[in-house]
């Protein structure tokens, strides 16, 4: 399992080549990489529980570490900290970075205990942006085949207004994309 921490959505600092090197054919067969986007809502880890237990026989992920399967990613955007220029602010700036830190890692370290009970192999990854943005860019410069996130299902005016990560993934990611609504009694 993995971290890397990418600030300021440069990406340039993935791990292109072990990425690359680990989606190498293996008995004539691509390894499938699958994206998950996660955030603190009970929407994305619906979208979670539906991968793993979906696409586990589909794109033959193995309980092996390093076995011929597909490869998970679960992605998480922190929002920038916008720092003021107050000399007071300071202190407590670095404790909501330091604060906001701590809740990535809970919140990945919960996705990562879950693959781990489904016995599929995932890497977590956490970026800095606006999620939309940082989510198609990661998509597209780790080469994911398939993306799956979750959807709050907002209305069509609550959208608009709102914003839709889900939405504009659709949109402008470069790989397929799942959206996973929330269930019936939840949507409701």
């Amino acid at each position: 399992m993995e971290k890397e921490t990418v600030p300021g959505g440069s990406g340039s600092a993935m791990l292109q080549s072990k990425e690359e090197e680990e989606t190498k054919m293996t008995d004539g067969k691509k390894k499938m990489k699958v994206m998950v986007a996660i955030d603190e809502s009970a929407e994305s880890v619906n979208a979670l529980k539906w991968a793993l237990d979906n696409l586990y026989g589909i794109v033959g992920f193995t309980p092996e570490a390093g076995g011929g399967g597909g490869i998970l990613t679960i992605v998480h955007v922190q929002q920038p900290f916008q720092r003021f220029v107050l000399p007071a602010l300071s202190t407590s700036s670095e404790s909501v970075r330091k604060s906001q830190e701590e809740n990535s890692a809970a919140l990945l370290s919960r996705a990562l205990q879950m693959c781990k009970d489904k016995m599929v192999k995932a890497e977590s990854l956490v970026l800095e942006g606006d999620p939309k943005d940082m989510i198609c860019q990661s998509a597209e410069q780790m080469h994911i085949d398939l993306l799956v996130v979750g959807s709050r299902g907002l209305g069509k005016i609550k959208r608009a207004f709102l914003g839709s990560v889900s939405d504009y993934c659709a949109h402008h990611a470069v790989c397929p994309i799942i959206i996973v609504k929330p269930p019936k009694e939840q949507h409701e």
